[in-house]
């Protein structure tokens, strides 16, 4: 019969105190050049670390992409020229032939840019609103046609000049005292 040899106890790890760390470097300051600071286009660079070099792939075993340059083997997009369809799925029927057609774009389509009620009341009283006024303030586009509609209230009596006009609006702009005006709708050629 053999004697069991006695387990050897693991070695106590050696608790030596932590080496101090170096201090943190502190942001360095932007390259300055020895005239003085940036002054034209050629001084500007981007800030350290946002750019990076291109990734240099079928360069060798060592560097990790070498070989198949990290496109595996075989297949349609492992070779040269490859470019997929927008929305291809790998020969599954894509999203955008999976989704019924609906409904059709009216190419007679006019479009008017809703003013308020209450944006009127930032005019002066005895005013003559016309779209260009409301542009000159920033409450339309350029050449658009305008419809006013009835949000807000009125206190004061204008002259609106718009392509439309709610009911409620003019109803609310006449009991002020004011006038509505039709405009021709046909929007004017640049």
């Amino acid at each position: 019969m053999t004697e069991a040899k006695p387990k050897k106890k693991p070695a106590a790890r050696k608790s030596a105190a932590p080496a101090a760390r170096a201090p943190r470097k502190e942001a360095s300051a932007p390259v300055v050049s020895p005239t003085g600071p940036a002054t034209g286009v050629h001084h500007l660079a981007p800030a350290h670390g946002a750019t990076h070099s291109k990734k240099r792939v079928g360069r060798g075993p060592g560097s990790g992409h070498g070989k198949t340059a990290g496109r595996g083997h075989k297949g349609q997009k492992s070779r040269s020229g490859y470019s997929h369809m927008r929305g291809f799925e790998g020969g599954q029927m894509p999203l955008h032939r999976r989704l019924p057609k609906r409904g059709f774009t009216n190419i007679f389509r006019k479009e008017y840019d809703p003013v308020n009620l209450s944006l009127l009341s930032k005019f002066e009283a005895g005013a003559d609103i016309t779209p260009e006024s409301l542009h000159a303030r920033g409450f339309t586009g350029k050449n658009a046609m305008v419809k006013i509609l009835g949000d807000g209230e009125l206190t004061r009596a204008f002259t609106v000049r718009a392509h439309k006009f709610s009911a409620s609006a003019r109803e609310k702009i006449e009991k002020a005292g004011g006038r509505c005006e039709l405009l021709q709708t046909e929007k004017v050629a640049k």
